[in-house]
């Protein structure tokens, strides 16, 4: 294999959205069981060098892959539309009023079952949020579209983030 291959190519499965999680993770164990650097302990220092960048590059592209965001991120990169989220921060003015407003229902919940109504409404637009993904990467193939939903996406997540530390927060 090639360290440069693609994440996908490593892995031998074919660049998409959807993918098998039981299969990415079975074959994450087969390619770490075999560049596992423990296997070259007593080979030359060039072979336990590159047995080490292969399981630092396996496990990168694993990373990538699992996650569903970052995995929808690097499809975009892939195909020639970078998230940019630094510099390229519009949004439908929908989405925002939306981000708007449970901003304001956060900054005004009183307990532990505002906090978790507005969990499970977050999860349900995560939920949906991820099978639009999967039609505009496997379907669509519209790679400024996907990378336009990866930006809400890290919005909403981010959100999600915050919601789970104040319930954590009234936890203690």
């Amino acid at each position: 294999m090639n360290l440069q291959s693609n994440d996908f190519d490593i892995f031998g499965i074919k660049p998409a959205f959807a993918l098998d999680r039981t299969a990415l993770d079975a074959r994450w164990k087969d390619l770490q069981r075999e560049a596992h650097p423990d296997r070259f302990a007593t080979a030359d220092a060039q072979a336990q060098r590159q047995a080490m960048q292969w399981s630092v590059r396996i496990n990168e592209a694993y990373q990538r892959l699992k996650d569903p965001l970052k995995r929808a991120a690097y499809l975009c990169e892939m195909n020639g539309a970078p998230i940019q989220v630094e510099n390229n921060t519009a949004m439908p003015a929908a989405f925002l009023m939306q981000q708007m407003q449970w901003r304001e229902d956060l900054e005004e919940a009183s307990g532990l079952a505002d906090l978790e109504r507005m969990a499970d409404d977050v999860s349900q637009a995560r939920r949906t949020m991820l099978q639009g993904l999967q039609t505009t990467a496997d379907d669509s193939r519209d790679w400024p579209a996907l990378a336009q939903q990866v930006r809400a996406l890290m919005f909403v997540e981010r959100f999600a983030r915050d919601v789970e530390s104040r319930i954590d927060l009234l936890g203690q």
